[in-house]
């Protein structure tokens, strides 16, 4: 088994918990990023950097990540083109995106995007704490829980 993680985005914490999960269950974490970035002196963790440009790093997971497997990111179209291709997606706040969600996760999407463009701010997501470590924790736990079988 194999979780990928979009590192340019997920949280420190959300990209630790992987690695713990990781050394525990002994699988592998594939970082993809646009930027270089500091890989974890574990053997179970790649870090692997992409060419810049843009939606480089989405394009990759896409091509990459097969079913079965398990993304973790918060870009909603990213979910989407995962989910469609049967990919398990996470965002780093615990919420599984799903066929069942995915309407609505792009709906809420594409309203805030057109409120930004419209000048209009809609003061962003809440600080990522404990609450949302734990919530991200017992995700990440039924999800891996779930591939493995």
């Amino acid at each position: 088994m194999r979780v990928w993680i979009d590192a340019d985005a997920c949280p420190r914490a959300a990209k630790d918990q992987v690695i713990k999960f990781a050394l525990k269950r002994r699988f592998e974490v594939c970082l993809v990023a646009g930027q270089a970035q500091l890989k974890p002196a574990f053997a179970c963790v790649r870090l692997i950097v992409v060419p810049s440009g843009p939606d480089a790093a989405d394009d990759y997971l896409v091509e990459h990540a097969v079913p079965g497997e398990l993304v973790i990111c918060s870009d909603v179209p990213l979910a989407d083109r995962l989910v469609k291709k049967g990919v398990a997606a996470l965002d780093p706040r615990g919420q599984e995106f799903d066929a069942g969600n995915m309407g609505q996760r792009l709906a809420v999407r594409n309203l805030f995007t057109d409120l930004r463009e419209q000048g209009q701010h809609s003061g962003g997501q809440g600080a990522y704490g404990d609450r949302e470590k734990q919530a991200f924790a017992n995700a990440l736990d039924r999800i891996l829980t779930r591939l493995s079988r």
